[in-house]
Order: structure tokens, then sequence, then C-alpha cells
């Protein structure tokens, strides 16, 4: 039994660093700083470690040759999930290219909410290291980190000391939209969280009326979906006055019609914030289950985030008409290959298709795929490298324990080399 310490997860987006993990053969427990999405992740029981073809245990040589068999004749294959480490997306890739497949993250849809707000108007996003350091006032829309990443708030707004800051507890949170769901925003000395409480319907009208009086446009109503308007006022005020405002929102959270319009407004409210004599930034919440690693993994290799067809012979974008659970559902596919390293819950959409499973070991299916690989888990089963939330650092992963299980990249590197 040995003990692991400064244990990164790629699991929480935030890039959690610290934690302790007791080692016994293949369980892990998490001993120290542990949160409601770290422990469980690691601490998931090592299950099955055979591939399987239609649900029959072979080698991992058969199964590769089989996946292969399977993509070799077909038109247009659809690769979903995209959950893995770097070395994992960059073998995805190459398969994708040498079968013509479409990529596609598992979470694009919330991803493409930001992407067409920062490719029509731009945006001006910060880091969690500038968070951490600079941070005076932080304007929570629509979401509740605590929810998210559970340590969000201990390790970037009440850390011990800032850079440029006096203390940290002079730090204020403002939530608009969703209430928080615990304490985790309160400060060390008891500073409770501003809360604007609306319903999510309500949300983009409430974050224009913000928008324009921070343009110092006239209102001409006294409330917008149940918040006064002179609230509104006091927190675009709020803006203006601090020293460093940082904007946070989660687009996986703003699930109503053409949300990637407030998140634009959002972007805007940064801008013209910046225009007034003061700084803010935006800082877009997400990171989990791979969707940044697989998204600047595929910019660098494509020019373009995942959601990229191949079968023209060269990357193709389109983040409507490339969606592949849709192309799945509307038969515009011939074959589903599933890449899920993290998350033994996160199984393929249902399909009646040639399915491949690529899955952390313990995934159950309603219908036995054709093919199914456990995989190893970067950060568990071998090392790797992951983009955390902020896009600007790459954590280098750990390899906790021996599973004999293989490498996302060498099992699609094995496929690949077999077509």
């Amino acid at each position: 039994m040995t003990e692991i310490t400064e244990v990164p997860s790629p699991f929480c987006g935030i890039g959690t660093d610290d934690l302790s993990i007791q080692v016994d053969g293949a369980t892990l427990k998490v001993i120290a700083n542990g949160c409601a999405v770290n422990t469980p992740a690691f601490e998931q029981a090592l299950a099955d470690t055979s591939p399987r073809i239609a649900g029959q245990a072979v080698s991992l040589e058969a199964a590769t040759s089989k996946a292969a068999e399977l993509l070799r004749n077909t038109n247009q294959p659809v690769i979903g999930g995209c959950a893995t480490d770097v070395n994992g997306m960059r073998a995805l890739l190459a398969l994708a290219d040498k079968a013509g497949a479409v990529v596609d993250n598992i979470n694009f849809n919330a991803a493409r909410r930001n992407l067409l707000a920062m490719q029509d108007s731009g945006w001006m996003n910060t880091t969690l290291a500038e968070v951490k350091n600079r941070c005076d006032l932080l304007l929570i829309i629509g979401t509740d980190p605590e929810v998210f990443a559970p340590r969000f708030f201990e390790h970037f707004l009440w850390n011990e000391q800032a850079m440029f800051l006096d203390s940290t507890d002079q730090r204020e949170v403002i939530y608009l939209g969703k209430e928080p769901a615990g304490q985790a925003a309160v400060s060390p000395s008891g500073k409770k969280p501003t809360v604007l409480a609306c319903a999510d319907a309500d949300l983009p009208d409430v974050v224009a009326v913000l928008s324009a009086l921070v343009k110092n446009q006239p209102i001409r109503v006294e409330t917008v979906g149940d918040i006064a308007v002179a609230q509104l006022q006091t927190v675009a005020d709020k803006l203006r006055n601090a020293r460093y405002g940082v904007v946070l929102w989660s687009a996986g959270k703003l699930t109503f019609e053409h949300a990637e319009l407030t998140v634009q407004t959002i972007c805007n409210i940064v801008k013209d914030i910046n225009m007034q004599g003061t700084r803010c930034s935006g800082l877009p919440l997400g990171g989990k289950e791979g969707d940044y690693t697989a998204n600047q993994t595929c910019g660098w290799t494509t020019g373009y985030p995942a959601r990229v067809n191949f079968a023209k012979g060269y990357p193709e974008y389109d983040p409507f008409l490339f969606d592949g659970q849709a192309m799945i559902a509307n038969g515009e596919a011939d074959a589903v290959v599933w890449v899920h390293a993290y998350n033994s819950t996160a199984t393929p959409p249902k399909t009646h298709l040639p399915t491949i499973v690529i899955g952390r070991s313990g995934m159950t299916f309603e219908r036995e795929p054709d093919v199914f690989i456990p995989v190893g888990t970067p950060g568990i089963d071998h090392v790797g490298h992951v983009y955390r939330m902020d896009s600007v650092v790459a954590l280098r992963l750990k390899k906790l324990r021996d599973s004999g299980l293989p490498s996302t990249a060498a099992v699609l590197t094995a496929i690949e080399q077999a077509l």
C-alpha cells in the first residue's frame, strides 16, 4: 500500500493538483483534498479488463482487427465522445483522417455556444491564475461553480494570498440567475454572496438589460425576470468600480434557444467595461470529460475545433451539420466509434449501426457493442496531458497503478494501422 501526493485530476476541469491518493493494488482511495467530482471518479473500482467482440472475451489484437474490419468499407463513420487525453486525441484524429470519419466531442453543443460568440465578435477572457491573483469582483451568470467544480472557490477566490490584493477576503461574489447550492461562495470571514435569482428562461432578458445599463442606456421598466432594474444598476456600477472584475458563465448551463446570443452579450459587457477605465475579463466554465483537450488538440491539428469531417480527404468544419448524434439518429452515419476513457456511465447513443466502444473499464450497455475495448484512464492507469478550463495550462497526469489496460492512444493507433 502506497500514498501518492500532489496528484492532478483530469476530471474537474479546474486543474486540481493537490490530491493525496492511497493505492492498494488496483484499488484507489482519495485520502486528502477530494471532492464530489474527483473522489468517485478516482475511486471507481476496476472492472472488466478483457476486450470483447459481440460480448465474448478476445485478445486485444483480435478486437482491434475486428474494429478495423468494421470501419474498412464504411462511407461515413462517426467518432464520438472524444473524452481522452492529448495523445489519445491525436490518435483519434489520425484514425478519423484514415477512415474519413466525422469527429464530434461529447460536449460540443455546449462549446458551440461559446465558439459562435467568439467567432462572431471576439471575447476578452482571463486565466485561473489571474482570477486567483487579481479578481476583486466575481459576477457569476446562470451557473454555480460549486456544483461544477466544488473546490473552485477554495482554490481561486478564498486562497490565502493574492499577488495584487491586500486580502482575498475583500472579494465580492454576485450570482445572477442561479442560486448557490452550498456555502462555498461565502468568504472566510462569513461575507455572503449577493444573489439575484431568476428563471433560466428570463436570463437572456436580464443579461440584455445589464448590458444596456453598462452602456448607460435608458431602461423603461422597473423589473426584468423578477429582478429590480435598480439591483442590476448596482451590479453595473460595481463592475465599473472594480479593479479587476471577472464575469463567469457556463455554456453548458445555458440550455435555452440561441444561448450563443446571451454568451455574446456577456462578452460585450466585458468589452464595454474595459472601455470605461477599469479592467474586466470573462471566464467560461468547462473542461470536464476532456472537452477542452479535444478542442485544443483538434484546433492545432486541423485549424478547427472538434466537429470536423474527414470524408473529403481533408478536415471540413461545420458546427451544426456534423453533429454526430444527429447524424446517427438521421441515418447519415454507417458506423460509430465511441471513445470515453473517463466516465463508465457515458455510453454511446442508442443505435443499430456497427458500434465500436473504446471506454473506461466498467461500462455496461443496453445493447452490447460489436467491439468493446476497455482502456486505461489518463491520470490513473497511465501518464498523459490534459488541458484545464482556461486552455492555457496542460496538466501532466501521473500513473497511479498497474492495471494492465492499454491507453486510448495505443488502441486507436492499432486500429488505424490495421485499416
